[in-house]
């Protein structure tokens, strides 16, 4: 069965660029989220496997929403992609819950390498 994948970005173009590389490496993609609140309920509604994860959006910063998720206990995996790459937030991420770290640009082929090997553990 496809491992279920929920997209957070706020840029409709990063969202499309990321679920088209999804859907064509076999990914079902259940839910789009522009902001950090619609995100936060969609994960809590979804339960999906993974979520890719800007940090910069309109409300909220990634950061603080991986707080949010484990603290509601949701299990998913959580691929952090951001356009901050500095070591201090990228360190940040991981140490509040991210399997990974993306810095955009980044290409197809990194994104889903990256989501394999997060997904197989």
């Amino acid at each position: 069965m496809a491992k279920k994948v929920l997209i957070v970005d706020d840029s409709l173009y990063m969202r499309t660029v990321i679920k088209d590389a999804l859907v064509t490496a076999g990914f079902d993609v259940v839910g789009q989220a522009a902001n950090g609140e619609t995100a936060i309920d969609m994960a809590i509604e979804l339960q999906p496997d993974l979520i890719t994860l800007d940090n910069i959006l309109p409300d909220m910063l990634g950061l603080d929403i991986l707080n949010v998720l484990k603290s509601e206990e949701i299990d998913s995996k959580i691929i952090m992609i951001s356009a901050v790459g500095q070591e201090s937030v990228v360190e940040e991420g991981l140490k509040r819950g991210a399997s990974k770290y993306i810095v955009k640009p980044f290409t197809s082929e990194q994104l889903i390498a990256t989501v394999n090997e997060v997904v197989a553990g």
